[in-house]
């Protein structure tokens, strides 16, 4: 008898067995063990070191949330909202996070079911080995990654790696790929975070101006611009406004 193993932590852990070939591990000639939990007997040592090695992938799983999905260029830009509005914990923390996650599964959905589809189910039914695994599950972050990454990024990363302009996506180094691909999220992130915060400045200049003209310096502006702004915000449906334009700067032409 065989357990099912989660999909995620197993798509994890060929994620990250295929970020870690090539330069990295089968450069020396090392492979990563099969993973196989059975229910008979006692378990063999190399079970043991599957289950191990397992364990410390998921370690890996807020490194490679933010630097191979949507998660950075998502929670970027709910903080710029937050402190355009001018509030300090509103929404807390958490919440920005939680709406960031949910939001990061919506928008990768359809790469996510590719590495189901093309790595996940083949490796369950073991059709295929963990190595060809990795590979078919690293290919669509890849191919995402290459999509919302900036050619000039890019060009940046390969040239300190010294390593000559590609041809196709097949020649880009992943290593490469990674923080060309974060660089240009913060930087779409800032982008969409300057016209989140024009409307809102200008309500702080005008509510500043009035107050200067009406001689009531003593008073601070934001206890007059912060309501504005939480009634403008919410009179232009603002979060769903925000939500529409992250999910949409995804399919934008590279």
């Amino acid at each position: 008898m065989r357990f099912r193993i989660p999909k995620l932590p197993v798509i994890i852990l060929g994620v990250l067995a295929g970020v870690l070939s090539g330069p990295l591990v089968f450069a020396h000639g090392l492979t990563v063990p099969q993973i196989s939990v059975s229910t008979h007997g006692s378990s063999s040592p190399s079970q043991v070191i599957s289950i191990l090695a397992l364990l410390t992938v998921l370690s890996f799983l807020p490194a490679i949330l933010l630097t191979m999905t949507a998660f950075t260029r998502v929670i970027t830009v709910l903080a710029f909202v937050r402190n355009a509005l001018g509030l300090q914990q509103t929404p807390p923390n958490q919440v920005l996070i939680g709406l960031a996650l949910f939001l990061t599964f919506f928008i990768m959905a359809p790469t996510f079911g590719q590495i189901d589809h093309q790595a996940l189910i083949p490796y369950l039914h073991g059709q295929i080995g963990l190595a060809r695994a990795a590979a078919k599950a690293l290919n669509p972050l890849r191919v995402f990654m290459y999509h919302q990454t900036r050619p000039a990024d890019l060009a940046l990363f390969l040239h300190l790696d010294h390593v000559s302009p590609p041809k196709s996506l097949a020649q880009v180094p992943t290593v490469a790929l990674m923080p060309a691909f974060v660089i240009s999220e913060l930087k779409t992130a800032f982008e969409i975070g300057v016209y989140i915060f024009i409307p809102f400045m200008i309500v702080d200049l005008v509510v500043s101006t009035i107050l200067m003209s009406l001689g009531m310096m003593m008073v601070p502006p934001t206890l007059i611009s912060l309501p504005l702004k939480l009634l403008l915000f919410v009179l232009a449906n603002g979060w769903d406004l925000v939500v529409q334009s992250l999910v949409m700067s995804f399919h934008g032409v590279r």
